[in-house]
C-alpha cells in the first residue's frame, strides 16, 4: 500500500494492454480500486483476473472513447459502483506512421478521434464531478512526438499529441486549484501502440522500437505523479529509452 494512491477510485482507459494494464496493476498493488476500460473486454477482463489474484480491486467496463455518450456512461458507472472517481487516466491511442503524402484520411481522422477527441470526452465525462467535490486529477497520455515532431511519418500523431499536452497545460491554468494535471510524455514504450502501423513504414517502426522500455517504467511515472500530496502537482513527466535520441 501506498499513502496517497491507497483508496483512489482510479480510471484508465485504453486499460487492457500495453502501459494502461501495467499502470492499472501497480496502482491496485498499491491500493487503489482501479477501473480499466478498453474495447476489448475479454482482453480487460484477463487484467482484472490478475489484479484480483494479487489481492486488488478492480473491474471492467467496454468502451470506445470516440463514443462521448458511452465515455458518459461509463464514467457514471464507476461512480455508482465504487461511489467517486478520484483519478482520470487517458491512456487510450493510436499511432499509425505513414509519409503525409500518402494521404491517408481514414488514419487522421483515427488518431484525431482517438486520441484526441478521446482525450477530450474522457475530461468532459470526469472534470465536472472533479470540480463539484473540490479535488481530482487529470492524467493525460502525450507523448515525446508532442513536444518534437515526429517526421516522416509522424506529423499528423505529432499533432494530436502536441495538442494533449497543450490541452493539459491549458487545462491546469484553467482549474488547476481544485484539480491536479499531468501530461505524461513517453519515447519508444513496448506495447501494443507499435502495431498500430500499416503499410511502407511498418518495418522501420518496429526497428525503432527495439530500444522501447517496458511499459511498467511508464506506470511508475504515473504511479509517481498520482502519490504526490494534494497540493503538490506534477505537471509533466518526460521519459523515454536512455538510446533514443528523438
Amino acid at each position: 500500500m501506498t499513502q496517497g494512491i491507497e483508496g483512489k477510485v482510479i480510471l484508465i482507459t485504453g486499460g487492457s494492454t500495453g502501459i494502461g494494464a501495467e499502470t492499472a496493476r501497480l496502482l491496485a498493488e498499491r491500493g487503489a480500486k482501479v477501473a480499466i476500460a478498453a474495447r476489448r473486454k475479454d482482453k480487460l477482463d484477463e487484467v482484472v483476473a490478475d489484479i484480483a489474484a494479487n489481492g486488488g480491486t478492480a473491474r471492467s467496463y467496454a468502451l470506445d472513447v470516440t463514443d462521448k455518450a458511452a465515455v458518459q456512461s461509463v464514467v457514471a458507472a464507476i461512480i455508482a459502483d465504487f461511489g467517486r472517481l478520484d483519478v482520470l487516466i487517458n491512456n487510450a491511442g493510436l499511432m499509425p506512421i505513414r509519409p503525409m503524402a500518402e494521404v491517408n484520411t481514414d488514419e487522421w481522422d483515427q488518431m484525431i478521434d482517438v486520441n484526441l477527441k478521446g482525450t477530450l470526452y474522457g475530461i468532459a465525462a470526469a472534470l465536472p464531478g472533479f470540480l463539484e467535490q473540490g479535488s481530482g486529477h487529470i492524467i493525460n497520455l502525450s507523448s515525446v512526438a508532442g513536444i518534437k515532431v515526429f517526421a516522416p511519418g509522424g506529423t499528423v500523431y505529432s499533432g494530436t499529441k502536441f495538442a494533449v499536452s497543450a490541452i493539459s497545460e491549458g487545462l491546469r491554468h484553467e482549474v488547476g486549484e481544485k484539480v491536479r494535471v499531468t501530461s505524461i510524455e513517453p519515447g519508444a514504450v513496448e506495447s501494443d501502440l507499435k502495431f498500430t502501423t500499416s503499410g511502407t513504414a511498418a518495418e522501420t517502426v518496429l526497428d525503432f522500437y527495439k530500444q522501447a522500455i517496458p511499459a511498467a517504467s511508464v506506470a511508475r511515472a504515473i504511479a509517481f505523479a498520482v502519490e504526490q500530496p494534494d497540493d503538490v502537482d506534477v505537471n509533466a513527466i518526460v521519459i523515454r529509452p536512455t538510446a533514443q535520441q528523438f
